[in-house]
C-alpha cells in the first residue's frame, strides 16, 4: 500500500533542465534565486509511486531498446477511459503520438492541406496556433465571449466568419487557459457547428482528469456520438500525472475511415513510441494512479481557492473561476493598466513568471496565466507578492 502523496513537499527543480524553472530567468527576467515559476504547465509534485516503480524496473533490467507490443498500454487506456469517464474505446482506435502537440500536428497533416483554415476558440493554448501556422495552414480565431466571468460560445458570430476554406476545428476541453468545463449542450453546439461547416473536429481533452469538485467533464465522443465520422479524440497521462517529459499521448479515432489518413501521417513522420513513456503511462492508468489523482484534485482545489481569493482582493483584478485544470486565468483589465505595465509588476516586483495573455490569441491581451500546481506555501507566497506589487491600488 503506497503512502499518501505529500503535495506540500518543496522540491528544488533548479538546475535539473526543467523548462519551467531553468528558463524562467532568460525568458522572463525573473531571477532564478528567488523567483517563482508559474508558467509552463507541469506540476512541482512527484508522480504516483507506481510510475516511479515502472522506471526503476526498467533501470534494473538495464536494456533500453525499441518498444514493442502495445497491448498492456492499450488495455490500461481502455480501463481508464471506461472506469473514469464511462467511455468504451476500441483497441484499434488508439494511436500513439509523441505528446499532444505532436498529436495536433499529425491531425493537421492527416486531415488538411496547405492553405486550409483551422478553427480555434481563442484565447486558447498557444501551441495549437504555432503548429497550424508552421504547417502552412491558416489559423481562424473564433473569439469566446465572457458572461458572468465565464467563457461562453459565440456560435452566431462564428458562423458569420466561415468562408468555406476551413477544414478542421481544434477544441480544448476542458478549456486552457479559461478553465471552463464545457456543458453537454455546449459540446453539442460545437458538434453542430462542425457539421454545418463540414469540419473535422479534433477534441483535445488532455485536462479531463483535472476537474474541480462540483463540475463534470463530458467526453465529446459521448456528448455527440452522431459526429463520430468526423471526430478525433486526444487524451494523455502527461498532464494528469505530471509526466510531460515522457512525451506520450493518445490519439483515439472511433471511425474506421478516419484512421487511414492518420496512420499515413504517423508513418510519414516516422513517429514511434518512447519506451519510457509507454511504461510510465501504462503504470499511471491504474487503481493506484486513480487514488493519486483523487488526492491531487482535492489539493489543487485548495490552491485554487487560496489564489482566487487572494488576487481577487486586488482592486481591478479578477480571476475567472477555475472549473478544471490547474491554470488560473487572471484579468488585469480593471486596473486600467496597459499589458506591459501589469506584466512588469508581476515579473519585476512580484518576481513571478506567468504566461503572457496575448500568446493565447484574440481576447488574451489583459490576462496572465498562473500555474497553481505547486506546494500551497508557494501559492501563498505568490499571493502575498502580487498583493504587494499592486499595493498602491488598495
Amino acid at each position: 500500500m503506497s503512502s499518501a502523496p505529500n503535495f506540500d513537499e518543496r522540491i528544488d527543480r533548479r538546475g535539473t533542465h526543467s523548462s519551467k524553472w531553468d528558463m524562467m530567468a532568460p525568458l522572463y527576467g525573473v531571477p532564478a534565486s528567488d523567483g517563482i515559476a508559474m508558467w509552463v504547465a507541469d506540476m512541482d509534485f512527484r508522480p504516483p509511486a507506481c510510475v516511479q516503480a515502472a522506471l526503476e524496473g526498467m533501470a534494473a533490467h538495464g536494456l533500453y531498446g525499441y518498444f514493442g507490443d502495445s497491448k498492456a498500454n492499450h488495455d490500461a487506456i481502455r480501463w481508464w477511459m471506461r472506469t473514469r469517464h464511462g467511455w468504451d474505446v476500441e483497441p484499434a482506435a488508439i494511436f500513439t503520438a509523441n505528446g499532444l502537440v505532436n498529436g495536433t500536428a499529425l491531425c493537421v497533416a492527416a486531415y488538411t492541406k496547405p492553405g486550409d483554415g483551422v478553427v480555434l476558440m481563442t484565447p486558447v493554448y498557444h501551441a495549437f496556433a504555432r503548429v497550424i501556422s508552421a504547417a502552412g495552414r491558416q489559423v481562424v480565431e473564433c473569439q469566446l465571449a465572457i458572461e458572468d466571468d465565464r467563457y461562453v460560445l459565440d456560435i452566431a458570430a462564428w458562423d458569420a466568419m466561415m468562408t468555406g476554406k476551413e477544414r478542421m476545428f481544434v477544441l480544448c476541453s476542458p478549456h486552457n487557459p479559461g478553465g471552463r468545463v464545457w456543458t453537454r449542450e455546449e459540446l453539442r453546439a460545437i458538434a453542430d457547428f462542425c457539421v454545418r461547416h463540414d469540419l473535422i473536429l479534433v477534441s483535445d481533452e488532455i485536462h479531463h482528469d483535472l476537474v474541480m469538485p462540483g463540475h463534470k467533464h463530458h467526453v465529446m465522443a459521448l456528448a455527440a456520438p452522431e459526429i463520430i465520422d468526423r471526430l478525433v479524440m486526444m487524451t494523455a497521462t502527461t498532464k494528469t500525472f505530471n509526466i510531460a517529459g515522457c512525451h506520450v499521448g493518445n490519439i483515439i479515432v472511433p471511425d474506421k475511415a478516419l484512421r487511414a489518413p492518420l496512420a499515413a501521417a504517423i508513418n510519414a513522420g516516422g513517429v514511434s513510441p518512447n519506451s519510457f513513456g509507454m511504461m510510465m503511462a501504462t503504470a499511471a492508468y491504474s487503481p493506484e494512479g486513480a487514488a493519486w489523482v483523487d488526492a491531487l484534485v482535492a489539493y489543487l482545489d485548495g490552491n485554487r481557492r487560496l489564489f482566487e481569493e487572494g488576487v481577487s482582493a486586488i482592486p481591478g483584478v479578477r480571476a475567472l473561476p477555475l472549473e478544471a485544470t490547474y491554470l488560473a486565468w487572471i484579468d488585469f483589465a480593471g486596473t486600467g493598466m496597459a499589458t506591459a505595465e501589469f506584466t512588469a509588476r508581476v515579473e519585476k516586483q512580484a518576481r513571478i513568471a506567468a504566461n503572457h495573455g496575448p500568446s493565447f490569441g484574440k481576447g488574451g491581451a489583459s490576462f496572465l496565466r498562473f500555474n497553481l500546481a505547486t506546494p500551497r506555501a508557494v501559492v501563498a507566497e505568490a499571493v502575498d507578492r502580487l498583493q504587494q506589487a499592486f499595493g498602491d491600488l488598495q
